[in-house]
C-alpha cells in the first residue's frame, strides 16, 4: 500500500521526501523581529515549513493559573499576562505570511481553542497541526475536520485507544499522525521510535515524528523507520529564555538535520539487490571464482 497526499507544495507519503517542519511555537518570545529571524535560518536551512503556536490566552488559561506571578522578559507578571506577550495579532501574523511567502517557505500553527483556529484558517494554512494536549478535545478536533485541511496529529501523553478515537474524529483521508514523546527533552529511552511501526501498522495515513530529544541522530532514524514528515523545535539560541528553548534545534543545527535526513533517504535505496557501476573495479581485482 502506498500512502500520499498533498502538503504545501509537494506530496508528501511512501516515495516521497520527508516534509520537515521547523516549529518556531512561542520561541520568538513575542517578536516578530525574531521570528522572521527563525523563519530565514528555517528557509536557509531547507525546512519545508515553520510552525507557531496561537491561543486566545483567556480561554487557554486555565481560571486558577491565571493570577498566578511569574518572572519573564517584560517583569513579574501574571502568568495571563505573559501569555498575552507572546501572541501575535492579525496584522503581525499578516507580516509573518508575508514574509514566509517571500522566503518560499510553508508556515502553518497548532491552535489551542476554536477561535485562534479560526484566526489560523484565514490565513490559507496547508494543515493545522493537533499538539498531543489537545487530542482529546473533540470539539477542536471535529473544528478542525470541517475546515477540510489536513490535519497533523501528535500523539504524545496518549493511550492507542485515545487516539483512535480522535482519528475517527479528523478521518484518514486528510490526516498525518505523528509519533511524539511528550517529554521536553525526551530521554532516549522514551522516545520509542518502533511506534512509527506500529502505527505504520494500524493506519493507512501517512505517519510522522515529532521529536523533543536533544541530538540529531533519532529524528533521521525516524525517517529511516518511515517517517515521512518530521517535526522538531527550532530556537535561535537554547540560552534564550523560555521552556521550549533547551529542547530545541539551532540554526546550524537544523541545517546539520536536514542534510542528515536527505542522506538518510538516498541511503536507503530500493530494497532491490543489483550490483552497481562503482563495484565493478572491485569485482576485477578482488572477485574470486571457484566451483
Amino acid at each position: 500500500m502506498t500512502r500520499a497526499l498533498k502538503l504545501g507544495k509537494r506530496l508528501i507519503g511512501d516515495d516521497h521526501p520527508a516534509y520537515i517542519i521547523a516549529e518556531i511555537g512561542i520561541n520568538h518570545n513575542g517578536s516578530v523581529a525574531i521570528a522572521k529571524e527563525l523563519i530565514k535560518s528555517a528557509a536557509d536551512a531547507g525546512v519545508d515549513a515553520v510552525k507557531f503556536q496561537k491561543r486566545t490566552p483567556e480561554l487557554c488559561v486555565p481560571e486558577h493559573q491565571k493570577n498566578q506571578m511569574r518572572d519573564t522578559p517584560w517583569g513579574y507578571i501574571s502568568y495571563l499576562d505573559y501569555r498575552h506577550k507572546v501572541e501575535f495579532d492579525q496584522e503581525q501574523y499578516a507580516q509573518l505570511d508575508s514574509f514566509c511567502k517571500s522566503q518560499n517557505i510553508d508556515w502553518m500553527a497548532s491552535s489551542w481553542d476554536i477561535e485562534s483556529l479560526k484566526f489560523i484558517d484565514s490565513f490559507n494554512p496547508p494543515a493545522h497541526k493537533v499538539p498531543s494536549a489537545l487530542l482529546t478535545d473533540r470539539q477542536l478536533l471535529r473544528a478542525i475536520a470541517e475546515t477540510g485541511r489536513t490535519a497533523i496529529l501528535s500523539t504524545g501523553m496518549s493511550t492507542m485507544a485515545e487516539i483512535e478515537k480522535a482519528v475517527s474524529i479528523l478521518g484518514q483521508d486528510n490526516l498525518v499522525i505523528c509519533h511524539t514523546t511528550s517529554s521536553y527533552p525526551c530521554p532516549p529511552e522514551e522516545l520509542n521510535l518502533r511506534m512509527i511501526q506500529t502505527l505504520k501498522e494500524a493506519y493507512q495515513c501517512p505517519i510522522g515524528y515529532s521529536g523533543h530529544e536533544v541530538g540529531l541522530i533519532p529524528t533521521a532514524v525516524a525517517v529511516a523507520m518511515g517517517a515521512c514528515l518530521v517535526e522538531r523545535h527550532m530556537t535561535l539560541d537554547r540560552s534564550m529564555w523560555g521552556s521550549d528553548q533547551a529542547a530545541s534545534v539551532e540554526p546550524q543545527g537544523m541545517r546539520t538535520l536536514v542534510k542528515y535526513v536527505r542522506v538518510t533517504e538516498k541511503a536507503l535505496g530500493d530494497g532491490e539487490k543489483k550490483v552497481y557501476d562503482s563495484e565493478q573495479s572491485s569485482i576485477k581485482k578482488l572477485r574470486r571464482y571457484s566451483e
